[in-house]
């Protein structure tokens, strides 16, 4: 439930990109924050989701932090309270340091709630334009199935909602939210165009390594620090002596050491070059060595060849079509999620003081955006909805 009962500020990585799009854009109403499509989204709804957004990143432990803009005084006073002694030689944080890690802070919730309440209309508009629907029933059904799934117990679920200052009509909101978009996705998806024969046997030919096997070599090895031990391992092996006692008395190897000095498996390629040119060129049965190496001196015997192998067309052909029918919906899912982008975001608009990328009067930074005295932080990917 925690997946889905929680701020959810953005669709997926298509948002990372600003795409900025020309033409004249509704106006915004004075007691709201943004307009789509003409249709006001609320200073009192974003208010709302703004404490939400506050309790959930800070957890329910937390004192709430006040954020008020542009000055950000009881934050401010928070933050000098409750910093810490700085170690010595060093200087105190200051004001205007506090203020920037407000100003910081508050921008970045800030942000997250505008994408999702403009997301959440962005949603709900293509679902009605393409007819997607959905009903009362389904949406208490995927409600009833994700809430049962994160708590069991309806008394967790109800210190869920307190704790993170929600209702029970915020979780269901978000739970519908996320199903209409999942089933836009998954109609986009179904949209895909089959996988043909002829892309199978296309994908085949351009790719025939990935569907075959090299030649191996079944040994066993003895591996020592000098010629000497190794000459003195190959003569106890020519005089009958067993590889496993050998590789018992000899062997720095500690792997083969355990298996009697046994290696399988061994491909082209995979050891050194001066023991890999050793071992694809001795007869199979025939003692070999020593042959030196950065490791130190093999003494080794080919015991089985299993020859290269290639899997034909029609074995391979399940796996290549499951693989091209997933690269087909994902280019599906994409091309749905940028014209959704492309489509809504000319029909949104947002005041001043709440622009933000997915608004068509963003316009991007032309430099650092970090306030005096803050120093940059990396920002963590937001949530995503689940299909």
């Amino acid at each position: 439930m925690n997946r889905i009962l929680r701020l959810l500020p953005a669709l997926g990585a298509f948002f990372v990109v600003a795409i900025m799009l020309a033409g004249c854009g509704n106006s915004v109403p004075g007691n709201a924050v943004a307009a789509v499509d003409g249709s006001p989204i609320t200073k009192s709804n974003f208010n709302h989701w703004f404490g939400i957004a506050v309790s959930t990143s800070q957890g329910p432990a937390v004192k709430k932090v006040q954020y008020v803009a542009p000055d950000f005084v009881a934050c401010v006073a928070g933050k000098r309270k409750t910093a810490p002694k700085p170690a010595k030689g060093q200087p105190q944080t200051t004001d205007a340091q506090f203020k920037a890690q407000c100003k910081q802070e508050y921008e970045g919730l800030r942000d997250q709630v505008m994408q999702f309440l403009i997301l959440e209309r962005w949603v709900d508009g293509e679902a009605s334009s393409q007819g997607v629907k959905l009903s009362d029933k389904e949406a208490d059904t995927q409600f009833q199935a994700e809430k049962k799934r994160s708590f069991p117990k309806e008394k967790d679920f109800q210190a869920f909602l307190k704790a993170n200052g929600m209702t029970l009509g915020d979780a269901q909101f978000q739970v519908r939210f996320n199903s209409i978009y999942t089933k836009l996705r998954e109609k986009a998806v179904k949209g895909a165009p089959k996988v043909s024969d002829k892309a199978v046997q296309e994908f085949y030919a351009k790719n025939k390594a990935r569907f075959s096997t090299p030649t191996t070599r079944d040994l066993r090895v003895v591996l020592t620090k000098t010629k000497s031990k190794a000459d003195a391992a190959l003569k106890e092996l020519q005089g009958g002596k067993s590889w496993k006692a050998v590789a018992k008395t000899y062997s720095i190897d500690q792997a083969s050491k355990a298996t009697g000095g046994s290696l399988l498996g061994i491909a082209k390629g995979s050891q050194e070059k001066t023991f890999d040119d050793a071992i694809f060129a001795a007869q199979k049965g025939k003692l070999s060595g020593p042959v030196k190496t950065q490791f130190g001196y093999y003494v080794f015997q080919v015991q089985k060849t299993t020859p290269a192998k290639q899997q034909p067309l029609k074995t391979a052909s399940a796996a290549i079509k499951q693989q091209l029918d997933a690269q087909g919906k994902q280019k599906a899912d994409d091309k749905f999620n940028l014209d959704l982008r492309k489509k809504w975001k000319a029909k949104t608009n947002c005041r001043d003081e709440y622009v933000m990328q997915q608004c068509k009067n963003y316009k991007p930074p032309k430099t650092s955006t970090a306030a005096p005295g803050q120093v940059p932080q990396p920002q963590q990917a937001p949530p995503q909805p689940q299909p």
